[in-house]
């Protein structure tokens, strides 16, 4: 399991360009989970960033978040709609095609897909594959964010397939420079939309 320390991670990689971010936190408190994710709610804002706050669609209003990212066992969308309002954004992770077309009829703005290739970060199913990603790009119109496994070597075929945008959580905190590993992944993504257009 990853141990990095989030307010510096979050620093690091807005001097890298990043301009959005994901706060995960499987194991900590509720009350932990809130005053990190407050404080990254802030540092976020003062950068103009989005943050998104994982699972917790009340924390997520809690801490005036920009939206809440669910998981297939989370919340339902409908109901996280009540609670964050039209004005945030919902994601969800989604492993199928059917669940991908579910979430949007179900009103997401937009989802995740994968899990891509192995990984170890989380247990999210079997590993969907870059042909998956495309279909599911051409099935649906809201954007489609790729997870799973993404690293610096696979991330440009990912985006010339299709995705809007990817996840990525080894492949920048577990090395030892997260800033220039973001600056990395920035660089290939935004040269790959390049190449796609």
């Amino acid at each position: 399991m990853l141990r990095v320390d989030p307010e510096q991670a979050m620093q690091q990689a807005l001097a890298a360009g990043v301009r959005f971010f994901q706060y995960r936190d499987k194991t900590g408190t509720r009350k932990g989970l809130y005053e990190t994710a407050f404080r990254l709610s802030r540092l976020s804002r003062d950068a103009q960033a989005c943050f998104i706050v994982n699972d917790h669609a009340d924390i997520a209003l809690a801490v005036e978040a920009d939206g809440v990212h669910l998981g297939q066992d989370d919340l339902p969308i409908e109901h996280a709609r009540k609670l964050v309002g039209k004005s945030r954004f919902i994601g969800i992770s989604t492993h199928s095609l059917e669940q991908a077309t579910t979430a949007e009829q179900d009103g997401a703005d937009y989802i995740g897909f994968g899990p891509l290739f192995p990984t170890a970060t989380k247990d999210a199913g079997q590993v969907q594959g870059i042909r998956n990603l495309s279909i599911i790009k051409q099935s649906v119109a809201v954007p489609v964010i790729a997870i799973g496994g993404i690293t610096l070597e696979t991330v440009r075929e990912v985006i010339l397939n299709g995705a809007d945008g990817v996840a990525v959580i080894s492949a920048i905190l577990s090395t030892p420079d997260i800033r220039q590993s973001a600056e990395q992944m920035f660089r290939i993504i935004t040269d790959s939309r390049r190449e796609r257009t």
